[in-house]
């Protein structure tokens, strides 16, 4: 079967101390690069996407600008273009990383297929490029764009495995609902990746 990793938005805004730091975003960058070396070589295709958000607007509404931030809609500044926000966490080893996607310039993005590849092309594009069949999943958050991109990939008519010891979320009640979910939608939870 022809498989392709995602790692999802593991990036310095999302990780501890950034503009929405989760906790254990740090522990996921780390032991997704553990996972890499181990695993690498499984994979036609290691794709890792990051919010790259504009600094001169509000993203199509993304960004709070006009009141509070409510957290589901909208969110504090984050993930803006080259800063080191939007940088990829110091403890996620890129080396094996062959495509980057870029997502959110201009507008909400949670899924990774709502971005493009440095090449401009689409995550869709890609996968069916390379006849991939299966997708691994992995990053940041939960209840968001891990969610999002899940729910987009097996919507594609490929399996999908979420690898659930190699991710973190904002919140442990819209994390658990948002597993619920994706096993629901026929995803395949994977505890114990390591």
């Amino acid at each position: 079967m022809v498989s392709a990793l995602f790692i999802i938005d593991v990036q310095n805004d999302f990780t501890e101390g950034g503009a929405l730091g989760v906790a254990g975003g740090a522990a996921v960058a780390a032991d997704i690069t553990n996972f890499l070396w181990a695993n690498a070589e499984h994979y036609c295709v290691i794709v890792a996407s990051r919010d790259w958000h504009d600094a001169d607007n509000d993203n199509g509404g993304h960004f709070a600008t006009d009141a509070e931030p409510n957290f589901v809609d909208t969110w504090p500044v984050h993930c803006v273009a080259d800063t080191f926000g939007a940088e990829y966490h110091p403890g996620l080893n890129t080396q094996q990383i062959g495509t980057h996607v870029r997502k959110g310039q201009g507008a909400p993005a949670y899924s990774i297929f709502e971005g493009t590849t440095d090449d401009g092309e689409t995550v869709r594009a890609l996968l069916d490029r390379l006849e991939v069949e299966h997708i691994d999943i992995a990053g940041i958050a939960t209840d968001y764009c891990i969610l999002a991109s899940a729910m987009d990939a097996v919507g594609t008519g490929r399996t999908v495995t979420v690898l659930s010891d190699l991710i973190a979320g904002v919140a442990p009640e819209s994390s658990a609902e948002a597993l619920v979910t994706m096993k629901d939608a026929g995803i395949t939870l994977v505890p114990d990746s390591q």
